[in-house]
Order: C-alpha cells, then sequence, then structure tokens
C-alpha cells in the first residue's frame, strides 16, 4: 500500500519515536542515515496535524550516570542525557505546538519501548487511538520495542517504513526487526 492511498480516519494516531540529535549523524549514538527520516516523518506530521489527528513524540531522556552507558557496564555510549543539546528532537523535526511528548528511561533502569513505565497508553486511549502510525530510531530497538507493546496493547500499527532506520548492531538486525513487527501483525507501509 502506498501512503498516498491511506486516509486517516477516526481513531488514528502518529507515534514518533526518538527522533533526537545524539541518533543522527554525528550524534553520540548515530543511527546510519538517521537524518532520513525526519523529512517522510514531517509529511505524516503534517497530514496528522491538518486532519485533527494525535501525535505523540517518544524521546530517551536519561540520567547522566544512566545504567545503559559504557562507564555502568551497559551496551552503549553516553547519548540523549535529560536537557542536554543530544537529548532535543532532531533539527527540522515539525513537530506542532502542544504535541504529547513520552520521556522514558529517566531513571537508572532501561526502557526500549514509548509505553514501558510511561503513560503513553493511557494517553492514548484519553485521545481514543486505535490504529497507531509509527515511525523514528532506531527500528531494531525503540521501534521495535514500541510496536510489539502496541500490538500486544491491541492497537492496530501501521510501520512507516520509510520512516526508519536501524542501529544494525550485527548486519541484518534491522530485515529482523521489521520481520518481527510483520509477524506480530503490523502492517507495512511506504
Amino acid at each position: 500500500m502506498l501512503s498516498s492511498e491511506v486516509q486517516l480516519q477516526s481513531g488514528d494516531g502518529l507515534l514518533v519515536v526518538d527522533v533526537q540529535r545524539d541518533f543522527l549523524p554525528g550524534g553520540s549514538l548515530a543511527v546510519r542515515d538517521g537524518d532520513a527520516v525526519v523529512p517522510p516523518l514531517n509529511d505524516w506530521i503534517a497530514r496528522f496535524a491538518t486532519a485533527g489527528a494525535p501525535i505523540f513524540a517518544t524521546r530517551d531522556w536519561h540520567p547522566a550516570d544512566h545504567c545503559s552507558f559504557r562507564p555502568q557496564g551497559g551496551p552503549w555510549p553516553a547519548h540523549c542525557v535529560a536537557g542536554t543539546p543530544g537529548a532535543a528532537f532532531a533539527d527540522g523535526l515539525a513537530l506542532p505546538e502542544g504535541v504529547a511528548v513520552v520521556s522514558k528511561a529517566m531513571r537508572d533502569d532501561d526502557a526500549y519501548s514509548g509505553f514501558e513505565r510511561t503513560d503513553l497508553h493511557e494517553r492514548l486511549q484519553r485521545a481514543s487511538v486505535q490504529r497507531l502510525f509509527v515511525g523514528g530510531l532506531a527500528t531494531d530497538y525503540c521501534v521495535l520495542n514500541s510496536v510489539l507493546d502496541a500490538r500486544h496493547l491491541g492497537y492496530a500499527v501501521v510501520l512507516l517504513t520509510d520512516c526508519i532506520r536501524a542501529v544494525e548492531v550485527q548486519p541484518g538486525d534491522g530485515a529482523r526487526a521489521i520481520a518481527t513487527m510483520l509477524a506480530a501483525g503490523a502492517v507495512a507501509l511506504g
């Protein structure tokens, strides 16, 4: 299905996952071509804003000594430390005024999913979201886990494949993540 064929309807919501400076080229945990998700996501953001449909944006919002950072024995370099320039949303990402921002992994625990220890599910329910369009970074971690949790919670999920990029710690991680999301019932679009 082509994105131009999709008609937004009542109950649709957009979830922009972790499109933050530290995940873009030049960032401390850069996703290759991560900045390429910004223009197509902006198209979706504009479509949702024009339709008056709800838009949500997750962000890593870590303490400086987060457990996922290498100095604490974690697998990642320090990234998206709360309040730092690297934790800011990507330059050029056209999030509208009043977008619902969901901060995650704010304590010394790890959380790849936007649903994990957040109020995202409650916010989606209050907005009567039933079908969730998802794009962002990174395919094989935060997008994957957010989509799987959304499916587990009963949301229909549309995966915006032109709006995602993978870390690829191991070659093929992105493709495996997409296959896992589709096997869980997400529908690919893009």
